[in-house]
């Protein structure tokens, strides 16, 4: 059967698309220990585009699929992982991008959802938290702001994305500033 991704976040309610979050299953990388080891021969650039020996995957679902085998790893590195074996990939940035964003409420109440480039669904919340670096100008850091979406694994918000946060913290004019999402309270440094 072919992949149908979901429809726009904006013709969904949160409530439709917690359900979709709900229904997402993914492997058990976290409890695989293979003992076959290699190098994929794989990079996610900075743009979330996913490369196999220098030549971008061009196929959604197959990196859709990829994207499910992926884990974060204690060294701080990335690995494609099977009950069999684990190969080693190259992350630039985050192995995830936030593309699409759907608000409903407001304040404490508010709830964020997100479309990840792979179609995946992460709404907001304890486990899955915004977080918004400083720039730091010494080491040309830009403080790109990120979604934490699984085992380590985080999604950096793409530019669209956090404009359209960054109006509803200023419309919400908080103190501490910053938004609210399913329970959840993420600060930002207000800009000058």
């Amino acid at each position: 059967m072919p992949y149908t991704p979901p429809p726009e976040l904006a013709s969904l309610s949160l409530s439709d698309i917690a359900e979709m979050v709900e229904a997402q299953t993914l492997p058990p990388v976290d409890q695989w220990a293979p003992t076959e080891t290699g190098d994929s021969e794989m990079r996610i650039a900075a743009d979330g585009t996913w490369f196999h020996q220098g030549s971008p995957i061009t196929r959604p679902a197959m990196v859709r699929a990829f994207s499910t085998l992926l884990r974060h790893e204690k060294d701080n590195s990335y690995a494609l992982v099977t009950p069999y074996q684990k190969l080693h990939i190259q992350v630039e940035d985050a192995p995830f991008v936030a593309v699409e964003m759907e608000s409903e409420g407001e304040g404490p109440s508010r709830k964020l959802a997100f479309r990840l480039n792979t179609d995946h669904l992460v709404i907001a919340d304890d486990w899955h938290k915004l977080s918004f670096p400083k720039a730091d100008p010494k080491s040309n850091g830009d403080g790109r702001p990120y979604l934490h979406v699984r085992g380590g694994l985080e999604a950096v918000l793409a530019r669209p994305v956090y404009y359209e946060l960054a109006e509803q913290a200023l419309a919400d004019d908080l103190d501490p500033f910053g938004l609210w999402s399913h329970g959840a309270f993420f600060p930002i440094d207000k800009p000058e």
